[in-house]
C-alpha cells in the first residue's frame, strides 16, 4: 500500500499487541505506513476476561468493517442480577437490546477480550509485522528518528514510537517527568479467574454483595467456563502492593479477604487453584497532561486508562487508536501537528469517559454493612419493578461517551 498524500510512508513501531496496538496497526497500514508491533508475550495474547463495546467504540468497530465479526463472537449475557447468600435474585437489570439509547450494566456487545484480539489480528496481520516475545527496553530520539532498543539485544530506527503497553506502561514512564504519578486511584481492587461451569450458572451475571465493601461476580461466557470476580474497597499499602507479588501470594491475599464471604465462595476459591490464569489489579485511571514527547506518543490504557468502572475501557482504546491514526494519516509529514491534534481532538472524549467514574457512587454499590446491602437491594428491586433502568437506558440521548463524535475516517486516501 502507498500513502496517497505524496509524503514518505512512516516507519512506526508500536510497543504492545493489545486492543489499541492492533487497532493502530489496522488504520496506519491502511494509511500506507509500515508498522511493526512488538509484544512481550511469546504469542498472540488472546486471553483475558469479558469486555464490552459501547457508544463510540461500537461505531469505531463498524467503521473498520468488523462489526459482523464481533457479532459472531458475542457472549450471551442477558443481564445482571443482584443475589443474596442463597443465590436468589433480589433485582435484575436486563441488557438494552433496543438498538437505541444507552447500554445498561450489560452491553449489547459483550465479547471475550481474546476473541476481540483475534478479530483485530486477523484484520491487520497481512499488512503488519508482528514480533512476539520482544519488548522495548529503551529508546533515544532526535528530530529525525527514534532508535528503539529491544529485549533481544537488537535495535531499530523508526519515525515514530507508540507506547500502547497498557496501564503500567514503561514507555509512559520514560517520557513523563521524574516523580510524576499518572495514577488516579479510587480505592478499589479486583481479581478474576476462570472455573468450570455448572448447571446453575445461567446467562445472567450474578452480583453478590458482602459486608465490608466486598463484592463477588459470576458470569459464564461459554458452555464449559465461568468467570469469577472478587472486588473490594480497601485503601491500604498491603492491598496496593499485593498485585506486584507472585501469583501464589496474590491468591493467598484474596483468599484471606474473602474466605468468610458465603454464597459460592468455597467453590470459587477451590477453582482459583486450577484456573488457566489469574489476574489481580488495583482499579486506577491514567491521567496525564501530555500524551507525547517528540517522536514518542502514548495510546490506549498507557495514555488514558479509564478503568473498568467507566464501561469504556475497550471502547476508549479503539477510539483513541482511531483518532491517533487519523491524525498521522492526515499529517504524515508533520508529526508535531498530528500529535498535537490527537491530544486536542481526543481529550474531551477521554475527560467524558473518565468522568463517568465517581468514587462516591462506587462506594454506594459496595456497602460496608448488611443493613446497607439490604437497603441497596430493596431500592434496586423497586426500580426494576417500575422499569426505571430499562426506560432510562432506552430514552437516554447519549451513551457513556457523551455527544462527542468520531472524526472522519482515519484512512481517507489510499492506493492499493
Amino acid at each position: 500500500m502507498a500513502n496517497g498524500s505524496g509524503a514518505h510512508p512512516l516507519r512506526v513501531l508500536v510497543a504492545g499487541g493489545g486492543i489499541a496496538g492492533h487497532a493502530l496497526a489496522f488504520w496506519l497500514t491502511r494509511g500506507g505506513h509500515r508498522v511493526t508491533v512488538v509484544e512481550r508475550f511469546p504469542a498472540l495474547r488472546a486471553t483475558g476476561a469479558q469486555v464490552d463495546l459501547r457508544g463510540q467504540g461500537i461505531e469505531a468497530v463498524e467503521r473498520m468493517g468488523l462489526l459482523d465479526a464481533v457479532r459472531g463472537k458475542l457472549v450471551d449475557e442477558a443481564g445482571v442480577a443482584f443475589v443474596d447468600a442463597r443465590g436468589r435474585a433480589k433485582a435484575t437489570i436486563m441488557a438494552n437490546t433496543s438498538g437505541r439509547g444507552r447500554q445498561t450494566l450489560t452491553s449489547e456487545y459483550e465479547i471475550m477480550r481474546g476473541d476481540l484480539v483475534r478479530i483485530l489480528h486477523d484484520a491487520s496481520k497481512d499488512d503488519t509485522e508482528y514480533v512476539f516475545g520482544v519488548s522495548v527496553d529503551g529508546f533515544e530520539q532526535d528530530e529525525q528518528k527514534v532508535i528503539a532498543h529491544f529485549s533481544d539485544g537488537s535495535s531499530g530506527e523508526f519515525d515514530l514510537l507508540v507506547g500502547a503497553d497498557g496501564q503500567g506502561s514503561r514507555i509512559r514512564q520514560a517520557i513523563l517527568p521524574a516523580g510524576c504519578d499518572p495514577y488516579w486511584r479510587v480505592g478499589i481492587h479486583m481479581a478474576y479467574w476462570f472455573i468450570p461451569r455448572i448447571a446453575s450458572d445461567s446467562n445472567i451475571r450474578d452480583t453478590y454483595m458482602v459486608p465490608g465493601g466486598r463484592q463477588i461476580m459470576r458470569r459464564s461466557h461459554n458452555p464449559t467456563e465461568t468467570q469469577v470476580y472478587f472486588v473490594m474497597r480497601e485503601e491500604s499499602e498491603e492491598a496496593s502492593a499485593s498485585h506486584r507479588k507472585p501469583v501464589e501470594r496474590q491468591q493467598k491475599f484474596w483468599v484471606s479477604r474473602f474466605r468468610d464471604a458465603g454464597w459460592q465462595t468455597e467453590r470459587f476459591i477451590d477453582g482459583m487453584q486450577t484456573s488457566p490464569f489469574f489476574y489481580s489489579q488495583e482499579i486506577v485511571q491514567v491521567r496525564t497532561d501530555n500524551w507525547s514527547k517528540g517522536r514518542v506518543v502514548l495510546a490506549g490504557d498507557a495514555a488514558h486508562c479509564a478503568s473498568p468502572y467507566s464501561g469504556m475501557g475497550i471502547s476508549g482504546g479503539l477510539v483513541g487508536a482511531y483518532v491517533l491514526a487519523g491524525e498521522i494519516n492526515r499529517h504524515p509529514g508533520d508529526l508535531p501537528t498530528a500529535l498535537a491534534n490527537y491530544d486536542s481532538v481526543l481529550r474531551p472524549f477521554v475527560d467524558e469517559i473518565q468522568g463517568e467514574v465517581n468514587p462516591r457512587l462506587l462506594r454506594l454499590g459496595m456497602p460496608m454493612t448488611q443493613r446497607a446491602i439490604d437497603a441497596f437491594q430493596a431500592a434496586t428491586a423497586l426500580a426494576c419493578f417500575l422499569h426505571v433502568p430499562d426506560l432510562a437506558a432506552r430514552f437516554s440521548k447519549e451513551d457513556r461517551g457523551g455527544s462527542w463524535q468520531l472524526p472522519e475516517n482515519p484512512a481517507p486516501i489510499i492506493a492499493v
